[in-house]
C-alpha cells in the first residue's frame, strides 16, 4: 500500500496539471514568468518557432524555479504530516483509513457533480496578472503561492494526495514528494519545448470536458480501494511494478 500510494500520488500530480483550470492557462503563465507574454512571443510572425534561444532558456529557467517553490511547500507539507502523524497507533490509523477513503469518494462525487450543477462548476483563474519585472526569485515564489492558490476542480485531486498521506504518515513526505514530481514534469516539458507544448495544449483543451467525469470515476475507484484496504492492487498491475522499481533504481 505504500509503494501504491506513491504511484496514485505521481498520478495525481500529473493529472492536477492536465485539469480544466489549469492546463488552458499554462502557456500564458510560462510566458508570463519568464518576463513577456504570448503576444509579443507570436509578434515574429504568428508562430512560436521564431523564438530565439536566450528567451526560450530564460522560460525553461523560471519554469525550473516555478517548480521548485511549489515542490517546497509539498516537501514541507509532507514533513508535518509525517511529524504529527508517524507515531499513530494501528487502531486509529485504520479509522483514518476509513475516513480516508470515505473523503475519497466525496472528492470523486463532487468532480462528477460539478459538471452537472452550476454552483460547484466554478473556477478562479489566474488570468490578470499584474505586469512586473520578473525574475528567478519571483518565480520561485509564485511557486510556493500556486501550491496553496488551488481552484476547485485541483483541490479535489490535491485533497486527495493529502487524504492519501494522511492514511500512511510514514511515507507522507514521499507521495507528497512525487505528487510535486508528477506536477512538476509536465512543467518542465512545457517550458523546454515551449513552442511545441503550445500547439499540443490547444488541441487538448477542446477534450477537457471529459476531464472531470473521469476523474470523479477514477477518485470514486481509488476512495474504495482504500476503504476496503485494497489500495496495493494498483502495485500489482504490469506498468504500476515498472514505475515503481524505476524509483527505486533511482
Amino acid at each position: 500500500m505504500v509503494e501504491a500510494s506513491i504511484l496514485v500520488s505521481a498520478l495525481a500530480g500529473a493529472g492536477s496539471f492536465f485539469s480544466p483550470c489549469i492546463l488552458p492557462i499554462i502557456p500564458a503563465f510560462v510566458s508570463y514568468l519568464s518576463g513577456t507574454t504570448l503576444s509579443e512571443l507570436q509578434s515574429a510572425g504568428g508562430a512560436f518557432v521564431a523564438v530565439k534561444r536566450s528567451v526560450r532558456l530564460n522560460i525553461f529557467l523560471n519554469t525550473i524555479y516555478f517548480v521548485l517553490g511549489f515542490s517546497l511547500v509539498f516537501a514541507v507539507l509532507g514533513v508535518i504530516l509525517n511529524s504529527f502523524l508517524a507515531n499513530v497507533g494501528t487502531s486509529f490509523q485504520s479509522t483514518f483509513q476509513t475516513i480516508g477513503g470515505g473523503v475519497i469518494i466525496a472528492f470523486g462525487g463532487y468532480l462528477i457533480l460539478s459538471t452537472k450543477l452550476r454552483v460547484l462548476n466554478f473556477e478562479k483563474k489566474m488570468t490578470n496578472f499584474p505586469r512586473f519585472k520578473t525574475t528567478y526569485i519571483t518565480s520561485f515564489v509564485f511557486g510556493a503561492a500556486f501550491a496553496s492558490g488551488w481552484t476547485p476542480c485541483v483541490g479535489p485531486i490535491l485533497g486527495t494526495t493529502l487524504t492519501l498521506a494522511a492514511t500512511s504518515p510514514g511515507v507522507a513526505y514521499n507521495s507528497l514528494l512525487a505528487y510535486a514530481l508528477g506536477l512538476g514534469v509536465p512543467f518542465l516539458i512545457t517550458g523546454a519545448f515551449f513552442s511545441q507544448s503550445t500547439k499540443v495544449i490547444k488541441k487538448m483543451v477542446k477534450h477537457l470536458r471529459y476531464f472531470n467525469p473521469i476523474m470523479g470515476a477514477i477518485l470514486i475507484i481509488l476512495g474504495i480501494l482504500v476503504l476496503t484496504n485494497q489500495l496495493s492492487i494498483i502495485g500489482n498491475f504490469p506498468l504500476a511494478n515498472e514505475i515503481i522499481n524505476l524509483e527505486r533504481g533511482i
